[in-house]
Order: structure tokens, then sequence, then C-alpha cells
């Protein structure tokens, strides 16, 4: 019995290191291919932030469409009887 408990711990440890070691080797070779590329395309400027920020405070000002709020409210009501 306590054979089979040794024998355990040594396949686990040995799974642990080689996946430990495999994860490594594929940091490493992942950050030596990105880095060329990391160099060859710095990073792009968000072109479309102003536009998409310009959209939401737009939706902002215009507010809640009453019949989307009478939707919500019908669904909310209905749920709760529902659910009782």
């Amino acid at each position: 019995m306590e054979q089979l408990f040794i024998e355990a711990g040594t396949l686990m440890l040995a799974g642990m290191v080689f996946v430990f070691a495999f994860l490594g080797i594929l940091v490493v070779i992942i950050s030596t291919v990105l880095a060329p590329l990391a160099n060859k395309y710095p990073d792009a400027k968000p072109s479309s932030a102003p536009v998409a920020a310009a959209k939401n405070e737009t939706k902002a000002r215009q507010g809640i469409s009453p019949a989307i709020v009478a939707a919500i409210t019908s669904a909310v009501v209905r749920y709760r009887q529902q659910h009782k």
C-alpha cells in the first residue's frame, strides 16, 4: 500500500514538472516570436473611440423611450406574478 502512494506521488510530481516545463517553454517561444512583431507593429491608435463615445452620449441625452419602459415594467410585473 505504501509503495502505491510513493509511486502515485512520484507520478504526480513528474507530471507537474512536465507541465511546468512545457508551459515555460511555450511562454519563451511565444515571447520570442511576438517580440519582433510587436516592434514591427506598434500600438494602433483607436480611431473609433471618439465616435462611440459621441453615440453613447447622444443616446444618454435622448433617454429611454416610454415604450421600452412600459415593456420592462410589464415584464417585471408578469415575472412577479408567476413567481410568488
